[in-house]
């Protein structure tokens, strides 16, 4: 997100908007004030939240508010670029460039929102801070708080910000941590790891998707089911969930065990 953010900083700000929209109807989420009233403004660049990308008009009075979601992805197509026949959002600025908004799958969850600078803020205050940067001491303290797996508090905006289900994956195991530990029960050391490999993980992503890198050549753990560790060599592991799927290392992070997920240990009985 961060990568994206950078990208559209300055393009999104060359031009004033000629058209906002058409935007799919499972995509826009408010209807006042209407797209069209960013037609004529000029954005002043892009910024984000979390996992969500905002775009201020120049003059202060509106936000336009996306958020991805898994499958979502924003793209700046220069004037005469060919893009997306149907997008789910578009923006058409004058001389010919679009932002576009598309979505991979069936299931429409992205989201566009074009909000006043207050209710963006109310939108967006149930977010936790920031992880990058976030550091041991107060790391500590949100894992005392808590009383949960490790991978389902990272993966949890209202607890910590900008992290997704893939970099979770990458951020365990870098740090040696099972997905399935519980935070309450990490002590001084392991948090200490848990916070350094929160940064040193989403710099290298960063680095990386700032250099064109893609999914395959980002990700080391994520996505690389019994492809060996490029740790140890181990092949990784995976647990499935209906909404997500989380990758390891069974010996780097468990210790050897392999983890199971409740619908597997049904299937099994």
């Amino acid at each position: 997100m961060e990568a994206w953010r950078r990208q559209l900083d300055d393009p999104v700000s060359a031009f004033p908007i000629a058209k906002a929209g058409p935007a799919h109807i499972a995509t826009l989420k408010t209807y006042d004030p209407p797209l069209s009233a960013l037609e004529g403004r000029r954005l002043a660049g892009a910024e984000r939240r979390a996992k969500r990308m905002l775009f201020p008009t120049e003059d202060g009075d509106l936000v336009l508010l996306v958020h991805l979601m898994s499958a979502g992805r924003l793209k700046y197509l220069q004037a005469g670029q060919e893009g997306p026949k149907t997008p789910a959002f578009r923006l058409a600025f004058e001389g010919g460039a679009q932002l576009v908004l598309t979505e991979a799958g069936a299931k429409k969850r992205a989201g566009v929102w074009l909000l006043s600078p207050e209710q963006a803020e109310a939108e967006l205050e149930h977010l936790g801070p920031e992880a990058f940067g976030i550091g041991a001491e107060r790391l500590a303290e949100i894992c005392a708080a808590e009383s949960r797996r490790l991978h389902s508090m990272l993966r949890d905006q209202r607890v910590l910000a900008g992290i997704g289900r893939a970099w979770a994956n990458e951020i365990l195991h870098r740090a040696q941590l099972s997905p399935y530990a519980l935070t309450q029960d990490l002590d001084g050391e392991s948090v200490e790891r848990l916070a350094d490999a929160i940064d040193s993980e989403l710099a290298r992503g960063l680095e990386l998707r700032e250099r064109g890198a893609n999914d395959k050549r980002t990700y080391r753990v994520h996505n690389k089911l019994a492809e060996p560790c490029y740790v140890c060599g181990s092949p990784i592991a995976r647990v499935d969930f209906e909404e997500h799927t989380i990758y390891y290392c069974p010996t780097c992070q468990t210790g050897g065990r392999i983890l199971k997920d409740r619908r597997l240990s049904k299937l099994l009985r």
